[in-house]
């Protein structure tokens, strides 16, 4: 992956921090200066720590786990959805379904639900139901629909979470540690970054920041998905080689006894 350009950061108005009255004072080693009541993130360390975040999330994607992305506010959720989509991650972009990782398996039977309305409708049960019912079932669909939908696929607990702005989705943060699944996020200058185990020093309230730094990262994340096709079509291709080594050899010893 070519080296975080910090001039594109620049660019993209990644180091834009909050007002210097609203700081956390955790985040001091990231910030270069204050400007105008503003602090200044260091680009430097911004690029430094996103290609660290990047290289742990490769690593994590190749091992076949998913990266669930957390972002509920309005700057953010087109976004995320839209990159998030483009690598088929889920995504959390509407409300946090309370439990959403705690209690994995309620979850999990909610999205069996949506399934099952599928399935109703797939095979023409849906059309024995009365008006009423359906319109039941539609609404419990669209429901499920707008909070879960994203995460349908979802069959079992992600293998780290990513996160815009840890201030705004505290509770998804808070279920992550408690289960001690690896967090990532985009951290401001009012954020506590002790919070997550790789912090990306950005700007989480512009919309072109956010797409600059979902950018790397779900590029990253393409490029890992294809080189775990290329690692199971090698493994798949040598499983063949071999079941045909061995069938070849059954030939050859079945022909030396007649």
């Amino acid at each position: 992956m070519a080296k975080t350009d910090v001039k594109e950061l620049l660019d993209a108005g990644v180091h834009f921090g909050h007002l210097t009255r609203k700081w956390n004072p955790n985040m001091a080693p990231y910030i270069y200066m204050e400007r105008n009541g503003i602090h200044i993130i260091n680009l430097y360390k911004t690029a430094a720590k996103l290609e660290e975040s990047v290289n742990a999330i490769k690593k994590i994607v190749l091992s076949g786990r998913k990266i669930l992305f957390v972002a509920t506010k309005k700057q953010a959720k087109d976004i995320v959805a839209e990159k998030a989509d483009s690598v088929n991650m889920p995504y959390i972009t509407e409300r946090w379904p309370g439990g959403m990782l705690t209690n994995f398996v309620t979850i999990r039977k909610a999205v069996k639900k949506m399934n099952a309305i599928d399935r109703m409708k797939a095979d023409g049960t849906f059309e024995t139901l009365s008006k009423k019912e359906k319109l039941q079932v539609d609404r419990q669909r669209a429901k499920l629909e707008k909070n879960l939908g994203s995460i349908s696929d979802m069959t079992r607990l992600p293998g780290a979470i990513f996160v815009v702005d840890t201030l705004n989705e505290k509770i998804s943060v808070q279920e992550a540690q408690k289960l001690n699944i690896p967090i990532f996020a985009m951290v401001d200058t009012n954020s506590d970054p002790n919070e997550v185990d790789f912090i990306i020093p950005s700007n989480d309230d512009a919309s072109k920041s956010i797409e600059k730094i979902l950018d790397i990262v779900c590029s990253a994340i393409k490029e890992s998905l294809e080189e775990r096709k290329k690692e199971k079509e090698i493994d798949e291709q040598k499983k063949l080689e071999e079941a045909e080594a061995i069938s070849n050899a059954d030939d050859t010893d079945a022909s030396e006894e007649e």
